[in-house]
């Protein structure tokens, strides 16, 4: 099981989904359905348009905001882009970083989710930085050198005090996009691997704040699979797509975290 010194959380990414409308709908769903043990954190992803209302919907629940991407400078000519400060004002205290679908669809590279990882982090929200390999590096064998990769890329040049405020700044999720909607699983114990290699890679790198790390799993997530995934030892909690969707059934994984 997840170790007593690390919050289990339970993040819900929305992606493209939902009016203003629909969006204040689910979160007060969520809020009024979601069993919140005194132990786990809750997160949930709107639309940027949504983040607004949704915050506002959200106040004195135990569930909070996050946004779906942002960029590296605070303002600037960058037609379409969301700054750290601009997530911030609307009530975010977090932000996905890098998610498989940016990095596939829009060309994120490791470079730019690191100049994204410390723009939140000077900002004071908490980074949530996605990692993981496709199918076709899977079946290559290059799993492990594709996340000490984009690990290394995102987070590389962290030392000293800087590694233990990244304790409790960052979060890590693993995402196998081999598993996210290509009909295939994966195992819990392939989310384990993974996990134990991205812990044991901070470890070499920065030492025994790697314990402190919170690694979320992040691949086609169900109420019936929560459990089994968050049973294992490395991984603290779970990155939902489409399951974060239904309230019912989103308060289920929720449950499964204690």
């Amino acid at each position: 099981m997840t170790s007593p010194t690390r919050r289990p959380l339970i993040a819900g990414n929305w992606k493209m989904h939902r009016t203003v409308d629909g969006s204040v709908e689910l979160a007060r769903s969520l809020a009024d359905s979601a069993r919140i043990g005194p132990r786990t954190d809750v997160v949930v992803a709107p639309v940027f348009t949504a983040l607004h209302a949704v915050s506002k919907a959200l106040l004195g629940s135990a569930i909070g905001l996050a946004g779906q991407h942002c960029h590296w400078e605070d303002q600037g000519a960058f037609t379409g882009e969301i700054a750290p400060p601009m997530l911030k004002d609307v009530g975010c205290g977090w932000c996905l970083v890098g998610h498989s679908e940016r990095r596939q669809l829009f060309q994120e590279t490791d470079a730019m989710v690191h100049r994204k990882t410390m723009a939140l982090r000077r900002h004071g929200l908490k980074p949530i930085v996605c990692v993981g390999e496709t199918l076709a590096e899977r079946e290559s064998g290059v799993t492990f050198e594709v996340l000490r990769r984009q690990l290394d890329g995102a987070l590389g040049g962290l030392s000293g005090d800087d590694a233990r405020a990244f304790v409790g700044d960052i979060v890590l999720a693993y995402e196998p996009v081999w598993a996210i909607g290509t009909g295939r699983t994966a195992r819990a114990s392939d989310a384990q691997s993974a996990h134990a290699y991205l812990r044991d890679r901070i470890r070499n790198e920065l030492g025994e704040v790697a314990d402190g790390v919170r690694i979320l799993y992040g691949g086609s997530v169900k109420p019936d699979n929560a459990a089994e995934l968050l049973a294992q030892p490395d991984v603290d909690g779970l990155l939902v797509g489409g399951a974060s969707l239904d309230s019912a059934g989103f308060a289920r994984i929720i449950q499964a975290a204690g």
